[in-house]
């Protein structure tokens, strides 16, 4: 062999996939070049719709009739009016356990649905599911449209009847089952399918934490006496657009007396020199994955009080701890029993959970404190999960609070954690 062919079959070799492990510590490049090809998006979108079609099969289901736009950019990778599409349906996928996948949309989304290959059929005989669009006529294209997807079940399904459903509203899931269609909640099978993180899907996250962490630095450079807190907010707004970005699911930022209790969103109030400020940032970033991390600066100038010290430390090692206890294999069960126990006078105000799946968007599972031990369901976690684990710390009926949160990818050797931002040295730097 010469040294011609060793270079051709060199230069030909196929980069190996990336493991789990391997995809959490990078941050791929934004903008694709000629040399840039770490994140095989068609792999990942594959992977996606497999994965899916697996949890149909598993929960026995013929098709999934999707109506969500994060369900389909989950199952295709469509991106069409996401938040509009939240809360007026336009599009809708079919998608069977075995057979071409169909889309419908306007005009925008079929040019996107075009391109990919996870689509077998792009239609144009979108029918109205929504008042605003059928108007008096809703019950009549109501009725059409389950007519078209029975005709594509009776096509595709092979006698079976039985199709998950989501989102839909009073008439068009009436109109189905009148249509002679048997309806399951599509969620669980969508929950399953999308707790697994891909390699690919990880590099995805990586690049939204990376834009979340922009604008946390964004934030923190611009924290002065007489900012407003949705001036403050703005600029995670900023970053995120600028990056690639979707959205942001919330607006919580407090500061001072409105950090006690949390989740009050941000407001007009002047942050002032000695008050702590805290935020979620709860972002929808490139590619559509989620940034869940908390952090809580102290606004200068002037060192933190022993009190803001001290809620700090209680909430950062409620983080600690408990992202020390992630594994594959744990239960939830053993989780809330291990878990972190805040010390009397500031354990009466528990965020709503302690730990929280992501991927898209904040999903399956959910891990509850033992106070609300009604909602509270068992399973375990496993690779290719993301967990954000949670803190709240404030004195019911007390001035401040603190929220922090940290996100982790678990592996088969145990958890990595993804968030990379710094926590506030001045704020942990007093033994409590």
């Amino acid at each position: 062999m010469n040294d011609a062919t060793d270079y051709t079959r060199a230069f030909a070799a196929k980069p190996q996939p990336l493991t789990l492990e391997q995809a959490a510590w990078k941050t791929p490049p934004m903008q694709l070049t000629d040399t840039e090809g770490m994140i095989d998006v068609p792999r990942m979108r594959r992977y996606r719709q497999n994965r899916l079609r697996e949890q149909m099969k598993a929960h026995g289901l013929a098709a999934v009739i999707l109506t969500d736009p994060l369900s389909i950019r989950y199952a295709t990778g469509v991106r069409n009016c996401t938040l509009f599409q939240m809360h007026i349906h336009a599009g809708y996928l079919f998608l069977p356990a075995e057979g071409p996948v169909i889309y419908f949309d306007s005009e925008p989304g079929r040019e996107t649905g075009v391109q990919l290959e996870t689509i077998d059929e792009i239609r144009d005989d979108l029918l109205p599911l929504s008042y605003m669009f059928a108007g008096y006529r809703h019950q009549e294209w109501c009725t059409k449209w389950a007519a078209q997807m029975k005709a594509l079940v009776d096509e595709h399904c092979g006698g079976e009847t039985r199709v998950g459903v989501e989102r839909t509203a009073p008439l068009p899931h009436m109109a189905l089952e009148q249509a002679g269609l048997t309806l399951v909640d599509a969620g669980e099978a969508l929950a399953h399918a999308r707790k697994i993180k891909s390699p690919e899907e990880i590099l995805c996250m990586n690049q939204t934490i990376a834009v979340a962490e922009d604008g946390m630095t964004r934030m923190r450079n611009n924290l002065v006496n007489g900012i407003t807190e949705q001036e403050l907010w703005s600029h995670m707004w900023a970053a995120n657009i600028e990056g690639g970005g979707e959205w942001i699911d919330y607006r919580l930022l407090a500061s001072g007396e409105r950090t006690n209790p949390w989740q009050q969103e941000a407001s007009s109030r002047t942050i002032r020199a000695g008050d702590l400020v805290v935020f979620d940032c709860g972002m929808v970033g490139p590619w559509s994955y989620g940034a869940d991390i908390s952090r809580a600066y102290h606004c200068g100038p002037g060192r933190p009080t022993e009190e803001q010290c001290r809620l700090y430390q209680y909430a950062h090692n409620e983080v600690m701890h408990n992202g020390a206890l992630l594994r594959p294999g744990i239960s939830f069960t053993e989780l809330i029993a291990q878990r972190y126990r805040q010390p009397d006078g500031y354990n009466d105000q528990t965020y709503p959970c302690m730990m929280h799946g992501l991927g898209m968007a904040d999903e399956y599972p959910v891990i509850y404190y033992p106070a609300d031990a009604q909602f509270q369901y068992d399973g375990e976690l496993e690779s290719g999960m993301v967990i954000c684990v949670e803190s709240y710390v404030g004195k019911l009926g007390g001035y401040e609070g603190v929220k922090l949160e940290d996100q982790y990818l678990i592996t088969d050797t145990g958890a990595i954690c993804l968030s990379r931002y710094p926590f506030e040295d001045a704020l942990l730097s007093r033994e409590i």
